[in-house]
């Protein structure tokens, strides 16, 4: 049996056909996260590492509803999604395969049946996004969307009990996570016709939406690109706080989030003008150091 049969027994998770569910949604989390599914595998203890999966997978499914297609298409594909999840978690039973793990998963641990409810509930604010004009409407997104959808798999990591001072500690992080995203993503939401930097910060460098989409490599449009990416990487380094709110059996796997957050803010500033082409990629070398520490961390921990 491997370490993902070790892991689905540790959750009690027996049964053939759920067995089955569970395997299917952590091919698709992989599919959108692989180092992330990879670091839960070699980071936490194995029970949870079902559980966080589904969460992500669950993320992933709805955001793929909501950005996929048409804009009428997308918002009907997604009202029978919304209303065949809360339907779920009312009765607790349901005949697709995609959401009996969720189901099971919010059995084992009731705090996610909130987490569900509140990222449906600030789902829609993904569907009508136009832009932002400020800074101030990029922060109400984080709030009605990112911190939520954050929180779906991110609760499970925090401690029993109040998690107050760890969820500030998580919008902290998910303001640098999604700001970096929105950088290093800048070639393709542009390709879809998507600008997600704020207006008043391209005005406050003086850079025009057409630079950005005509790939001009001018001083003005890097050093925005850089001034966003220092504003990450301060995020980033106050976000570390969260660690300190976490259980020392979780603390690897939260730090190792940052990290490579931080190895892709790294990447991105090799080369700032390749940002207006494509998006920067995670050093495979540095990314594998990275595990091994955080690895080397977990196996002491569990000591």
């Amino acid at each position: 049996m491997g370490k993902w049969g070790r892991a689905l027994d540790a959750a009690g998770i027996h049964e053939p056909r759920l067995r089955d569910d569970y395997g299917q949604l952590r091919k698709q989390a992989a599919a959108f996260k692989r180092e992330i599914v990879f670091a839960a595998d070699l980071l936490l203890p194995n029970h949870l590492v079902p559980h966080l999966i589904t969460a992500i997978a669950f993320m992933h499914a709805t955001d793929n509803l909501l950005d996929s297609g048409p804009v009428a298409q997308r918002k009907e594909a997604y009202t029978r999604w919304e209303h065949e999840v809360t339907g779920g978690l009312a009765d607790g039973r349901t005949g697709n395969p995609r959401l009996r793990p969720l189901l099971n998963s919010v059995t084992a641990y009731p705090v996610l049946r909130e987490r569900v409810r509140d990222y449906l509930a600030g789902a829609t604010t993904d569907l009508d996004f136009t832009g932002f004009a400020t800074e101030a409407d990029y922060q109400r997104y984080l709030d009605a969307y990112s911190l939520p959808a954050f929180m779906l798999g991110a609760t499970l990591l925090g401690p029993d009990g109040d998690q107050t001072a760890y969820r500030a500690g998580c919008r902290l992080y998910i303001d640098a996570s999604q700001r970096l995203d929105f950088v290093n993503d800048l070639a393709e939401d542009l390709a879809d016709d998507r600008l997600t930097l704020p207006e008043q910060t391209l005005e406050q460098y003086g850079v025009a939406r057409a630079d950005l989409e005509r790939k001009r490599d001018l001083p003005a449009v890097r050093s925005l690109i850089t001034g966003l990416l220092d504003h990450v990487d301060e995020t980033l380094a106050e976000s570390r706080a969260v660690i300190g709110h976490v259980p020392p059996a979780h603390q690897p796997m939260v730090r190792c989030l940052i990290s490579l957050d931080e190895l892709t803010v790294a990447a991105a500033r090799a080369d700032i003008s390749a940002l207006l082409h494509r998006s920067a990629g995670l050093s495979k070398p540095a990314a594998a150091r990275l595990l091994v520490r955080a690895y080397v961390e977990a196996r002491r921990v569990r000591r």
